[in-house]
């Protein structure tokens, strides 16, 4: 698909010069002759959901999250570039997930830091097989320590059948850990948010055999948080590369109401940044972050509320970006943040896009 630019458009603060500019009047054009930036591509679809029998949608998510990314405020030193989208119009997901993993791999050859927008969480799938095959061209001897950090209420870990036998949005990690058994890679995914309401205990089970980092969003609170913190931390030392994937149902539903598969309970935004922020902050032994990777998923525009989740999306996008950034002012301790912080800095969803709008 051509890359459509008219998107990026908003406000304009020229009278404060450099310091007053927004994402819209920085984001390019992604081509190889560029400097290494972040690359953001659009997987529009929800053929994974369809044959997961969830509520479609999700398909016009990318432009919509850009149109919400486009007027906020910039506080990142690393280039924006758009790098267009894949759709599946035919049907066709394999292909789609494929086009998708080529651009990501495109995007890692090239120094980028590649960042999908769903889409169902099907991206997942095709978002993984692109960084592997990042990492087999440049090592093809080498067997890397992928992590996966998913921030969902679903394991994701169905097995591919029926109409869904090449995929779903249900079957990604499923097929992530097919494909490093197949090629004894080892298969390292922790499921963050994950709603024990929402999943059989087959699935759990499943995740139990596959060694999964289960965190279930009952225990995700602010008394509980640093006990979080630590469980990743330990999961993170134990990775080389790490791939974060968001799916939107992990909020809550009066958080986010425009998803697939709405949240009774969910995790709140400020809980989730908070450990967004400690998997930006990991670090190898050379001291360069190790997220490789990130997406967002199941934003479903269709049973949205006043752009509430669409907007919740693009501060995702922005929280990711400016940890990508240099200028960002890090902390001497990312793993640890009291109760007393947390409360004091959650606000609903309402006050917060009021606020982005004033910036």
């Amino acid at each position: 698909m051509p890359i459509d630019m008219s998107v990026w458009q908003g406000r304009m603060d020229s009278e404060d010069g450099d310091a007053g500019r927004r994402i819209h009047q920085v984001v390019s054009k992604l081509n190889d002759d560029v400097e290494e930036g972040i690359a953001l591509f659009g997987f529009c679809t929800d053929e994974g959901v369809r044959r997961n029998k969830g509520r479609v949608g999700a398909k016009a998510s990318p432009q919509l999250i850009r149109q919400a990314l486009a007027n906020l405020p910039l506080h990142h030193a690393l280039p924006f570039y758009d790098g267009g989208d894949v759709d599946c119009d035919d049907g066709n997901l394999v292909d789609a997930q494929q086009a998708v993993s080529n651009k990501v791999t495109h995007a890692l050859k090239h120094h980028h830091f590649p960042l999908v927008l769903g889409g169902g969480h099907e991206i997942a799938w095709a978002s993984f097989q692109g960084l592997a095959a990042h990492c087999l061209a440049r090592h093809p001897h080498h067997v890397p320590r992928i992590g996966i950090i998913n921030f969902d209420a679903h394991f994701d870990l169905r097995t591919p059948s029926g109409d869904a036998v090449t995929g779903s949005s249900g079957t990604p990690f499923s097929q992530i850990a097919d494909w490093c058994q197949t090629r004894q890679w080892p298969f390292l995914y922790a499921c963050l948010g994950v709603s024990r309401s929402s999943n059989t205990q087959a699935l759990f089970n499943k995740a139990d055999t596959l060694n999964v980092l289960t965190v279930e969003d009952t225990d995700i609170a602010p008394h509980t948080l640093n006990n979080v913190a630590q469980s990743l931390a330990q999961f993170m030392d134990s990775c080389d590369y790490l791939y974060l994937t968001i799916d939107m149902d992990v909020f809550p539903a009066s958080v986010a109401p425009g998803v697939s598969a709405p949240a009774t309970h969910g995790v709140g935004y400020p809980l989730v940044e908070h450990l967004i922020k400690q998997v930006l902050s990991a670090k190898d032994e050379n001291g360069e972050q190790k997220i490789r990777l990130a997406d967002i998923a199941e934003f479903n525009p269709n049973y949205d509320i006043d752009n509430h989740t669409a907007r919740l999306a693009a501060r995702l996008v922005w929280t990711i970006t400016r940890g990508l950034s240099p200028r960002q002012t890090k902390r001497t301790d990312n793993t640890r943040l009291d109760s007393h912080q947390i409360n004091t800095a959650h606000c609903d969803s309402q006050d917060k896009e009021r606020c982005d709008d004033r910036s």
